[in-house]
């Protein structure tokens, strides 16, 4: 019995599935690759022309001014935020992104600057933030470009410093806002007896910190009761051993001369925000003071608490956690979203006590401050 031949309509019918198959197959594959090139700016940063610089005596140069909830205590906070432009044409986006401002006002605020906002006045500059594509590689392009955005958080900082001339202050930065804090504090407060004896503390959430090149005058913090240090972490969860080794290969820290570079084996700086120790001890969720999901949440408004709701442990230079199994804390937007500081805070309630502890030691040693 012969075979019917497939007309010409048809093999050309059959073709395009296969091709559609294909290319599902290849998007499927490639995903990553593909929205990662869409992101390249395809322009040396040499012959970059970045967006205007920020004016910090306009409010709307700041995300948050001043920001005081009933209550809160006497310290100045000055909040530098993460990621939240994905890039493109741009190394570094302009203040003015409405997407990128958008998420930082609905995640990055409320998640990671409101542990804060019961010690004091909080204030957040937009910056000439680095892309989410310079933290997708490793190329000098992509250095320069994260180390051009803290050009805008000096100038910050100085309009802050002259509007809080007198009284503690605290420092905080999350993700790429935490590395430029790690600088400001190894460039201005380190070097100034005066700046250094006003720190309350400083906060390097989600943040990769080589131990060696932290100054001996702003080291880490060793204990709760301890003012004038540095407390950071890089979280992973507990098993996920695959993205704890990609995130020490891949980080990237300070040298002296203010560029990035690899961290290349060297010991990482892990302060638990559980404990506010550097201890390597396995401590139990009961310690644990209250994960929050604060996304869209106004300033102000209180979130909600779980508690006693993951084991943590500092591990090889990492902050290793267990993972919740509420679905409050699931992993969720887009492929871009998900390269971004996570959208919930597991550690809020801990940063918050911790914080407020610290300004409590250091009311107690500075009762005229």
């Amino acid at each position: 019995m012969k075979r019917s031949r497939l007309t010409l309509r048809q093999t050309i019918g059959w073709a395009g599935f296969a091709l559609v198959g294909l290319l599902v197959v290849a998007v499927g594959v490639w995903r990553g690759d593909i929205l990662r090139a869409a992101l390249d700016p395809q322009v040396p940063f040499q012959t970059y022309d970045p967006p205007p610089a920020p004016d910090y005596g306009r409010s709307d140069s700041w995300a948050l001014l001043e920001a005081r909830t009933p209550g809160a205590g006497p310290a100045a906070v000055f909040f530098v935020h993460s990621t939240t432009y994905d890039g493109g044409r741009e190394w570094n986006g302009p203040i003015d992104d409405r997407e990128a401002d958008a998420y930082l006002k609905r995640v990055v605020i409320p998640n990671y600057a409101g542990p804060f906002e019961r010690s004091g006045a909080v204030s957040a500059p937009r910056y000439r933030q680095a892309s989410l594509y310079t933290r997708l590689t490793l190329r000098a392009d992509a250095r320069d470009a994260r180390a051009f955005a803290y050009r805008d958080i000096a100038a910050a900082f100085d309009a802050f410093v002259a509007a809080h001339p007198t009284g503690p202050i605290v420092l905080a930065g999350v993700e790429q806002g935490g590395e430029l804090i790690d600088w400001l504090v190894r460039e201005r407060i380190a070097p100034d007896a005066a700046l250094r004896s006003r720190l309350v503390a400083a906060y390097l959430m989600d943040t990769i910190v080589a131990v060696d090149a932290l100054n001996p005058a702003v080291p880490g913090c060793a204990s709760r009761g301890q003012v004038g240090c540095v407390v950071g972490f890089s979280q992973v969860g507990d098993d996920d051993n695959g993205a704890a080794g990609r995130r020490l290969r891949r980080a990237l820290v300070w040298n002296e001369k203010g560029r990035l570079v690899e961290l290349t084996g060297r010991a990482a700086l892990c302060v638990n925000p559980v404990t506010g120790s550097p201890s390597g001890e396995l401590v139990p969720a009961r310690r644990h003071l209250g994960a929050a999901n604060a996304t869209g949440l106004e300033w102000g408004v209180r979130p909600a608490f779980l508690d006693r709701l993951v084991t943590t442990q500092c591990r090889g230079g990492l902050l290793r956690h267990s993972f919740p199994k509420s679905e409050a804390f699931k992993e969720v937007g887009d492929w871009a979203d998900r390269r971004k500081a996570r959208q919930y805070n597991l550690f809020y309630a801990d940063i918050e006590a911790d914080v407020q502890a610290r300004l409590g030691a250091w009311q107690a040693r500075n009762p005229n401050g």
